[in-house]
C-alpha cells in the first residue's frame, strides 16, 4: 500500500537541452537524504511529452540505479498509445522497477470503458507482479477513468491498488474510496488539495505525488506523516507554511499586449524548474514548447518563495546545506534569475 510523499521529479537538462544525468543523481540524492517515501520519474513534471521513449527508459534506469533500494521508484510509462505503454512498462520491469504510473490517454479521447479495457487491463494483466497506478487528470488529458471502472480494475487485478487523483473534485475521490475500499491507496495529485483529501473522513487519502517536494521534501513528507498519525494540528500547521509554494505549481498572470490584455498560465513544470534554477539546483531549461515565465510570473514565484523563506525558514534550510548556497542572496539578488523570464510579451 502506498503511503507518504512521492516526489514528481523534474528531469534536469543541460543548456543544450540534453539530459543531465549527473544532475539527476544529485536531485535524487537530495530526495533520499530528506527522507522521501519515493520518487516518480518521467511523469508530467519530468517533461514526459518531450522525452523520446529511449530517453524515458534511460531516465528510469538511471533513477532506479541511483534510488532503487533507498526509496520507492515509480516509473511513468503512460501514453495515448497502448502499444507504447506496454513496451515502456516491459522495459521498466526488466530494469527492476516494481511500480508504474499510467496517465489517462490524452488527445485521442477514449471513454472510461475504453481506458479500462484497451489500456490499463492489458498492462495490468501482462505485468501482474507490477503495481499499476492509474493517473487521472482530465484537465490535461481531456479524458477520465471513472471511479466505477477503477473499482472494476481493482476487483479484477490485485496489482491495481492505488490511484493518483488529480481531478480537483472531492466528490470523485469520495466515490473512489467508497467503491475501492479502505485498503486502496488514494494519492493526491495536487499539492494544494492534499491536506483536504487526507483530512476528509470520506476520502482519507494516503499521501501525495508532489511537485513542491522537489524543493521541500522533508516538509511535505512531515506534513503527510503527521496527518497519517492523526496529528492533524501539526499537519495543518505545516500545510499552512507550505501554502505559498503550493500556489506556484501553476502561475497565472494577465499580460499586456498591443491588442489588449491576455491571460497567461505557466504550468508545471515551468514554474518549479524556474524556481529551482533560482535556488541553485542544476535543472536547466524546459524543452519547447515550454519556454520561460513572464516577468510578472517570475515576480509571483519570487514573492511566494520569499514569504516561505522569511516566515518558515526551516522549510528551505536543507537546500542551503545540500547545495552549499546562500538563499538570501539567491532570492534577493537579480543576477540569480536574470534570463529566466521573457523580457516582453
Amino acid at each position: 500500500m502506498f503511503k507518504g510523499c512521492y516526489t514528481a521529479l523534474v528531469t534536469p537538462m543541460d543548456e543544450k537541452m540534453n539530459l543531465d544525468y549527473e544532475a539527476l543523481h544529485s536531485l535524487i540524492d537530495f530526495q533520499v537524504r530528506e527522507g522521501i517515501s519515493g520518487i516518480v520519474v518521467t511523469g508530467t513534471t519530468g517533461e514526459s511529452p518531450t522525452l523520446t521513449w529511449e530517453e524515458h527508459i534511460s531516465v528510469i534506469e538511471a533513477a532506479w540505479n541511483c534510488a532503487g533500494g533507498k526509496c520507492h521508484v515509480i516509473a511513468g510509462t503512460g501514453s495515448n498509445n497502448t502499444r507504447e505503454a506496454l513496451e515502456a512498462t516491459e522495459r521498466s520491469v526488466e530494469i527492476g522497477v516494481k511500480s508504474v504510473l499510467l496517465v489517462d490517454p490524452y488527445y485521442n479521447g477514449p471513454s472510461s470503458l475504453e481506458i479500462r479495457r484497451e489500456y490499463i487491463e492489458p498492462i495490468a494483466g501482462r505485468f501482474s507482479e507490477t503495481q499499476v497506478i492509474p493517473y487521472i487528470i482530465p484537465g490535461r488529458t481531456g479524458t477520465q477513468l471513472q471511479p466505477q471502472d477503477l473499482a472494476l480494475l481493482h476487483e479484477r487485478f490485485p496489482n491495481v491498488d492505488a490511484v493518483k487523483e488529480a481531478t480537483g473534485n472531492l466528490e470523485n475521490a469520495r466515490i473512489i474510496r467508497k467503491l475501492c475500499g479502505e485498503g486502496f491507496s488514494i494519492l493526491s495529485g495536487d499539492d494544494d488539495k492534499t491536506f483536504g483529501l487526507m483530512e476528509d473522513p470520506m476520502v482519507k487519502a494516503d499521501g501525495v505525488v508532489s511537485v513542491t517536494s522537489n524543493i521541500a521534501p522533508r516538509a511535505v513528507q512531515s506534513m503527510v506523516e503527521a496527518i497519517l498519525k492523526g496529528d492533524h494540528e501539526k499537519g495543518k500547521g505545516i500545510s499552512e507554511k507550505l501554502k505559498p509554494l503550493f500556489e506556484i505549481v501553476t502561475v497565472n498572470t494577465v499580460e499586456d499586449t498591443p491588442y489588449g490584455k491576455v491571460a497567461c498560465k505557466a504550468r508545471n513544470p515551468l514554474p518549479y524548474k524556474t524556481l529551482m534554477a533560482i535556488l541553485g539546483f542544476p535543472v536547466g531549461p524546459c524543452r519547447p514548447p515550454l519556454g520561460k515565465v513572464t516577468r510578472r510570473g517570475l515576480q509571483i514565484i519570487l514573492e511566494k518563495t520569499r514569504q516561505v523563506y522569511e516566515d518558515a525558514p526551516e522549510i528551505l534550510e536543507p537546500i542551503e546545506e545540500f547545495l552549499d548556497v546562500n538563499l538570501e542572496e539567491r532570492l534577493y539578488q537579480e543576477k540569480y534569475w536574470r534570463g529566466l523570464a521573457y523580457e516582453s510579451y
